[in-house]
This record gives structure tokens, sequence and C-alpha cells, in this order.
């Protein structure tokens, strides 16, 4: 039975620390801490309180040495998280010390980084268009695989058996895991796929285009349900809610849409100043995190992300 929410009743809150803009928030699996990747070459992990008022503590992941374009938490493991950065080098970090435990020295700068859902395997997507997968334990790469399009946001199904790549000839490629052989190209969309997102609940999965469009696509027929058509610009960044009700997706339009993923209707809009470029909902609570391109009246990068679903201001 899905759940209906009181969209328009809810609040968000604004986190400050970044220096300059916010590429990336992820969430841990325990949905307790965010962790934030910015152009000012740090993440930061924030402990959030999901009913509670309390101060976000946050802690600073130093080492980087060019933008910390994408992370991701350990799916496992509620403070174990991997970092991508411009600098080549994808780094493992303990969220509790702050203190970076592993680093791989890869070919080019890292723009896509996620995790297997067994939480044994990363997969690393660099401006080359080369994927390498790394082997967590021993933290060294495993496989490399360079492509001859463009490819964007990278993911693999709940059962880690299926490997997605968003491309820039507006398909999706289907791999069978661990072989990374092509299994089926999806004619998703007009225009390039930017990013996708894997519904919780394993039905479904969502590709965002340049043309502007949210696909949703049937995991088990590989046939699309339905698009999402609300916003007008390039879709850069998509996210379904825990319960797999609900998606939202961002991109220059000042507003964050939220839809109903059964019916397809807009459910609310979260006005924002700026192109974003991150979504991430909680993984237990209708908390939703977003990031993006602000600038403050002297027009600097603010460094800030917000996060939507709070009772009270």
């Amino acid at each position: 039975m899905e759940e209906k929410i009181a969209f328009k009743n809810l609040h968000s809150r604004e986190y400050q620390g970044h220096k300059k803009k916010v590429h990336s928030v992820a969430w841990n699996c325990t949905g307790t801490k965010l962790a934030s990747g910015s152009v000012d070459q740090t993440a930061r992990v924030w402990h959030i309180e999901p009913h509670g008022h309390g101060k976000a503590k946050d802690i600073e992941l130093k080492g980087h040495t060019d933008s910390v374009d994408q992370l991701c938490w350990d799916p496992k493991h509620a403070d174990l998280i991997a970092t991508a950065s411009g600098d080549k080098t994808v780094r493992l970090w303990d969220a509790r010390s702050g203190k970076c435990s592993q680093q791989a020295e890869l070919s080019g700068e890292n723009i896509n980084i996620t995790y297997k859902p067994d939480g044994t395997h990363i997969a690393v997507g660099n401006r080359d268009d080369e994927l390498t997968i790394l082997d967590v334990r021993k933290f060294k790469p495993i496989h490399r695989r360079k492509f001859s399009y463009e490819v964007n946001e990278i993911a693999w199904n709940m059962t880690g058996d299926m490997f997605f790549l968003t491309t820039g000839n507006g398909t999706v490629e289907v791999l069978a895991y661990p072989l990374l052989r092509p299994v089926d190209t999806l004619m998703a969309h007009t225009a390039g796929c930017y990013c996708i997102a894997i519904d919780p609940t394993g039905r479904y999965f969502a590709v965002g285009s340049a043309d502007s469009l949210v696909s949703l696509w049937d995991i088990s027929e590989m046939l699309c349900v339905r698009t999402f058509t609300k916003l007008e610009w390039p879709v850069r960044t998509i996210s379904f809610n825990y319960t797999g009700d609900y998606i939202a997706s961002a991109s220059e339009d000042l507003f964050i849409d939220i839809s109903n993923v059964h019916t397809g209707r807009t459910v609310h809009q979260i006005p924002c100043r700026a192109a974003m470029n991150s979504v991430e909902w909680n993984p237990k609570y209708n908390l939703l995190a977003y990031a993006g391109d602000d600038k403050n009246k002297y027009s600097a990068d603010e460094g800030v992300f917000r996060i939507f679903g709070f009772e009270s201001s």
C-alpha cells in the first residue's frame, strides 16, 4: 500500500561547511549519516538526526588534490565511504575517524562511482569513458574496459548480476556481471542518458536524459513503463525514495520534481535557486538531500547542500 505524504507541510534545512560547490550527496545504509563531496577537494560526513534539531556535526575527509565528484557508501557498512576524484584516485575512508584507509591510483579523472549491492566491488567511470572494477578487499582493479562511446552514470541491479551503463547515444547498455558481456541495448532516449537509479524494491530502474525526460523501466521485461515530463532542461540526477513510491529528478530547472512512480504525476516541487548536481533520498526516511551550483550575492560558490523533508524548519 502506497503511503501518502503531506509534502506541502515539509521544510528544507541548509548545511554549510564546504568552500566551493557540492557535486555529490549520499546517505549511508542506516540513513543516519550524509556525505557531501565538493569542488573544494574535500568530502564531509554529517550526522543527521531525522527528527531531532541537533546541530549537524561534520567531519572533514581531506587528501584528494582535485574535485571530489562523486561518492558512495558501502551498502553493508554504515561507516565506510568511497570517493572518486579528478585527481585519478579512488579512496576509501572510515567516517568515524575521517582517515583514508585505502587508495587506488587509476588512469583518468574519475567522475562516477558505485558499489555493488553486496559491498564486494566498486565500479568507477572516468572522463575517458573507461570503466574500472575494484575488488574492495584488496582495493585493486580486477577489470578495466574502455568504451567507444560516452559513458555516464553506472549502476548494478539489486542482485548484482546485471550492470547498466547510461550512454551519450541515448542508450542504456545492459551487461551481464561479472563477465561484462553485452546482453541488451535499450534505445531509451532521443538524446544522451546522464543518470540512472535503481528502485529499492528491485522492480524498476529510471533513466534521466538530456532530452529532459525521465523514463521508468521494468527490470524483468526491460520495457519502458512510463515517462516523467515535468522538467524542461537536461536531467542530471534522479533518486527513488525508500519505499519506491516517489522519484525525485533535477536539472537546470529551478525546482526539483517529486513524482509518484505508479501514476507518473507530480506530487511536489521543491524550489531551488540554481542548477542541481545531486539529489538522493534517505534509505529509511523521507528526507531528500540535494546540492547544486548555488552562488551567494557576491557570485561566489555557496558550498551548501540542503535536506528536504523535516516537519519544522
